[in-house]
């Protein structure tokens, strides 16, 4: 059994405090602590309702603890909105986003793969955010959350562990020596002999596979519970996409003798009362839309073999033209919370034309 968390684990969020009299928030700090707040407030929507359902007391331990950590968050970024005459943003509202009395949508499992998610995604959000910070109280802020997100993401891992569903990436045979590339064959796919993936090629097309083994898990219940017909209609679309990706990647692990992923598929409740507002459901699958994409962008940037690359490239491709959509359906409901903008850029862009 992993160590509990408790209240008095979890250090105090930094004051918010400028650094000098003119030091304002940047528009890196605008943006990232709204898209901040945004996110946290889409979590803690979900969290809450998985704290209705969940059994496992290891696992609720966990969701208690990112509940305890998102509402410090928010606590902190609505003081440092208030000290800079900054509206709070709405984000996304227990009351107005959840029902708590839904019947159970995932299984415990389901719901501790889906938590590891978020906060795997939010590690990556923090460790953007915190690079682009210069006021000192911001920095200290994120550099605190990203600190505690880790720190939960590994407890997450350690319980997956002790209940035997993590997904550990494939293991290959360790290098009996150092070599270096002395030919450009190396970069050679369709071209000449093949050569063996590399160990970053594997982690690469493991993590897509493991990504879109979550989201699969998502769009199922999701369509299942959807009330208008335009979002069932997308979370049906994005199964058929996930269902597609996954097997690009499973065939390409197969045929290097590797094992893929564990399926999620078992872990759906078969219900047709939403637990969520459509508004919601489109909220936390354009989080995983954007968080793909930046992983698929990523493997293109580093994967060495032609048809790797050919791959990665369609399916971001693929996942950029499921998000546009995404959005044009938030946007045509009125969904949509812009963010901070530059002030007078309408006026800007008629005096220049």
């Amino acid at each position: 059994m992993v160590d509990i968390i408790t209240e008095s684990s979890q250090q105090a969020m930094p004051a918010a405090d400028k650094t000098g009299p003119d030091e304002r928030l940047s528009s890196s700090e605008l943006a990232n602590l709204w898209s901040l707040y945004l996110a946290i407030t889409l979590r803690s929507c979900i969290v809450e309702y998985y704290l209705k359902k969940v059994e496992d007391m290891e696992i609720r331990q966990l969701l208690e603890h990112s509940q305890r950590a998102g509402r410090e968050r928010l606590k902190w970024l609505s003081e440092l909105y208030a000290g800079e005459d900054h509206p709070i943003p709405h984000g996304f509202k227990e009351d107005e986003e959840v029902n708590p009395d839904a019947p159970r949508l995932f299984t415990d499992l389901l719901i501790l793969s889906h938590l590891q998610d978020m906060v795997k995604i939010r590690i990556d959000g923090y460790s953007t955010a915190v690079v682009m910070a210069s006021r000192h109280d911001v920095s200290a802020f994120l550099s605190e959350s990203l600190t505690e997100e880790v720190d939960l993401y590994n407890r997450i891992v350690s319980v997956m562990k002790s209940k035997g569903i993590y997904s550990r990436p494939p293991y290959i045979p360790l290098p009996e020596k150092v070599d270096f590339v002395t030919s450009q064959s190396f970069f050679r796919g369709y071209l000449g002999k093949r050569r063996p993936l590399t160990s970053i090629e594997v982690s690469h097309v493991f993590s897509g596979l493991e990504r879109n083994a979550i989201r699969k898990s998502l769009f199922t219940g999701f369509a299942n519970v959807a009330t208008l017909e335009d979002v069932r209609k997308y979370m049906e679309r994005g199964l058929e996409i996930s269902a597609k990706h996954i097997e690009i990647f499973s065939s390409i692990l197969i045929k290097n003798d590797l094992p893929v992923s564990m399926s999620w598929d078992s872990g759906i409740v078969e219900s047709k009362v939403p637990p969520f507002s459509d508004r919601l459901m489109m909220g936390a699958i354009g989080t995983t839309n954007v968080e793909l994409f930046s992983t698929y962008g990523k493997s293109l940037s580093i994967v060495g073999l032609p048809e790797l690359g050919i791959d990665f490239m369609r399916l971001m491709a693929e996942t950029m033209k499921y998000a546009k959509d995404g959005i044009e359906i938030v946007i045509g409901h009125g969904w949509l919370e812009e963010p901070p903008q530059v002030k007078g850029k309408e006026t800007i862009d008629k005096k220049l034309h």
